[in-house]
Formats: structure tokens, sequence, C-alpha cells
């Protein structure tokens, strides 16, 4: 990620918490189903502000990394808690997933959340993910992407070179990015009308 992308979700850092409030409200559920199948050594991947902390079982050993330094020290609070009260072991990492400062390998679980429809590079992150992931392991994706649905899709592509200035891609085909990647998607579960979804995920 460039300067200018630090530069924006620094900026962001600021209401990220405000804005995204009542999303936290409406998909918390599903979040917590998802994450409650983590095992072992989890990574997840754009930690933002911490905010879905609170939505991991208790216990775990969670690596949460950013490449915003402004979001990570917005996060610092919100581990604490999740440390203090669910008996966890979360720390802080600020690094770019385009090159992950970790040993092939490394980790159990990768958690994403609204994660890649952010990353400049979805595929070469995703390589990354795959890279540091264990032959055994799983990744959990809880994203935004573009709906498959016509004029949904089309709005979406002309949305997207407006928002993308302060905030994500409303038109990544994340599944199609996940397979490139060396992925096999083992499940696909729409939540919301085909834009908010959950993939399940193993090495190819």
């Amino acid at each position: 990620m460039g300067e200018k992308d630090v530069r924006k979700w620094d900026k962001a850092s600021k209401s990220f918490d405000a804005f995204a409030a009542s999303d936290e409200k409406r998909f918390g559920s599903y979040k917590t189903e998802l994450f409650a199948k983590c095992r072992g050594k989890t990574l997840l991947v754009a930690a933002g502000t911490g905010l879905d902390f609170q939505f991991f079982p208790d216990g775990l050993d969670i690596t949460a990394i950013d490449f915003s330094p402004k979001m990570l020290e917005k996060a610092r609070e919100k581990a604490e808690l999740y440390n203090k009260n669910h008996n966890g072991d979360l720390e802080l990492v600020e690094v770019d997933v385009h090159a992950l400062e970790f040993a092939d390998g490394t980790f159990d679980t990768v958690v994403t959340s609204c994660t890649f429809c952010s990353v400049s590079d979805p595929v070469k992150g995703l390589k990354e993910l795959h890279r540091v992931l264990k032959g055994d392991g799983q990744m959990l994706m809880f994203e935004h992407v573009r709906p498959t649905q016509f004029l949904l899709g089309a709005m979406m592509d002309i949305l997207t070179p407006l928002v993308r200035n302060f905030g994500p891609e409303l038109n990544r085909p994340t599944a199609d990015n996940v397979r490139a990647a060396g992925f096999k998607i083992t499940r696909d579960f729409n939540i919301y009308l085909d834009m908010v979804k959950l993939f399940e995920a193993v090495k190819a």
C-alpha cells in the first residue's frame, strides 16, 4: 500500500467507529458465528480500530495487523479489553498485507473483515495470506463484494471511482480473487443482496 492509502485510512480512523457502528450491530451475529470457527494461531487482517475484536471467542492467540498507525492507535484499548475480559492473547502489528513479515505456514486461521474491498492489489495480498497459512489451515472472510445482479453491480461500478477516494472499492470480484490466489472456497454464503458475503476457504 502506498503513502496515499496510509493517509486515507489514517484520516478515516477519526470517524471510523461512528461510521461503522450500525453495521456492527446489523452484522455482528454473522461475524460471531464465523469467528467461532477460529482455531490455533489466528491472523486478523486489517484490524482497523478493533471493532471486530468483540466477535472473537475467548482465549484466542490473535495477531491483528493493519498498515495504518492511526487505526492501530484506536485499536489498542479494544485489544487490551479482549485480553483482559476474554482471556486472550491479542497482539497488534503494523504491517502491509502485501508484504507480511511472517514465516511460511505460521497461522492456523486467517480472518478478514471487509478487508479486500480496500487492499490495493487484492490477489497479491491474498497470495501472502496463502503463504503464511498452514497447509491444513483455514481462511474465514466477511467481505463486501461486487453484486452479481446486473443493476446493483452496475451501480457499484459507477460509485466506486467516487468512493475509493475516502473509503473502499465497491466492485471487487473477491471470490475470483480468492481462487486466483490459490485457495478453494468451501463455503459461499450471502448475507445481504449478494453484496455482503461470508467465505470459508482452504488451500487448493
